[in-house]
């Protein structure tokens, strides 16, 4: 079995989609040594270090950025055509839009969310979004997402697609061996708060930080001296965060982060009294699986996905309403037999997100679609 793995949305900045793609990978190559992997890596970066080695897979440099929707939309229709005429793979899978044809075998994608299509951009870019989302899906003999409601979403625009589902997954054994001294050094590197209240995600709209800080400017009594720790990375809305800490006066309760090492997040998951979720819309939310794995514990947006992941079991609010988000972080911090509950809940549920499991899923796909195919 020959497969091929457009992978050329990924680079060195760190998110959820890329590191599902290295675990999740590392794991189907062990599953799949009869069958021969070429991923195919953008212009500017190389993945070979990603990965362990395999005789049974190989790497190809494109021509094609890992950013730019035009310049890569213009770049790949070209060599797509080209590479998938040459390679005549029995499996090709991508993991962004669009989605090229695979002619002479099975066309796979794997797509997070739909947010392209959320109100938050505009009605032309949702028009075009739309259009992409649309070719792509009509490309695809079969698609994967990382959660029901997603699949759900997919099926209510594209009731004919062939759709599995693949939670996102997580190393729970990769800091096992972390000791105190090092997590101490880490700490006072950072100079992590005594006590404080943890966010990780990017800086979009859809995350909620405005609400978050909103909130967290109203708690009272014990509450009010929880800073709070927000991790992540600029996609547009960091200024916007920035200026509205100063508007609520809270430059002194509120730190942020960005380009922290996969040790240093976890790290923070470990010294944080409480991780808050507060997003709007996700596809799935990985940090809700580090923050599990590091017995921190959880609070929670009351958007489905976050129930789905969670079995409904943990603590939720309201992310529109202000007053919700206090009152759940007010609780929380108050009440011990239920921070406890929430912690023994994590440390159960976080087995079932192995990569291994979810690798062994993907096999399975993957060789039902070769044995249809030939």
């Amino acid at each position: 079995m020959k497969i091929g793995l457009n992978a050329t949305c990924f680079n060195d900045r760190p998110s959820g989609a890329k590191q599902r793609f290295i675990g999740m990978y590392n794991e189907l190559f062990k599953l799949m040594p009869d069958a021969q992997f070429i991923i195919f890596q953008p212009e500017d970066c190389s993945f070979e270090n990603w990965f362990d080695e395999f005789k049974h897979v190989s790497f190809y440099t494109t021509p094609i950025p890992s950013e730019g929707r035009l310049n890569k939309f213009f770049k790949g229709f070209f060599f797509w055509n080209k590479i998938l005429r040459r390679e005549k793979f029995d499996l090709f899978e991508g993991f962004n839009l669009p989605m090229f044809k695979n002619r002479y075998g099975k066309t796979v994608m794997t797509i997070h969310d739909l947010r392209g299509l959320k109100s938050e951009y505009s009605l032309l870019y949702r028009k075009i979004f739309k259009t992409v989302l649309n070719m792509s899906f009509k490309n695809c003999d079969h698609i994967i997402t990382g959660s029901k409601i997603i699949q759900k979403d997919i099926s209510l625009l594209f009731p004919k697609s062939s759709i599995s589902v693949i939670y996102n997954g997580i190393d729970a054994e990769k800091y096992s061996s972390i000791n105190m001294k090092d997590f101490s050094n880490i700490r006072s590197r950072l100079n992590l708060p005594e006590k404080f209240l943890l966010a990780v995600g990017h800086f979009e709209k859809r995350k909620n930080y405005i609400r978050l800080l909103n909130a967290i400017s109203k708690l009272k009594g014990d509450a009010r001296d929880f800073s709070l720790v927000i991790i992540g990375n600029n996609n547009g809305e960091l200024e916007n965060i920035i200026e509205h800490i100063d508007l609520l006066n809270m430059k002194d309760r509120v730190k942020i982060y960005s380009g922290l090492t996969d040790l240093e997040v976890y790290c923070a998951y470990k010294s944080c009294s409480l991780f808050i979720f507060p997003s709007l819309y996700e596809g799935f939310g990985i940090p809700i699986l580090e923050a599990m794995n590091a017995k921190a514990p959880v609070l929670l947006s009351d958007i489905d996905v976050f129930k789905e992941i969670t079995e409904n079991a943990l603590s939720y609010f309201n992310p529109i309403k202000v007053q919700s988000i206090q009152d759940s972080i007010q609780l929380i911090l108050s009440d011990v037999n239920l921070k406890d509950r929430n912690i023994n809940y994590g440390q159960k549920r976080i087995q079932l997100f192995t990569f291994k499991k979810l690798a062994s899923q993907l096999e399975g796909i993957y060789r039902d679609l070769y044995i249809n195919h030939a």
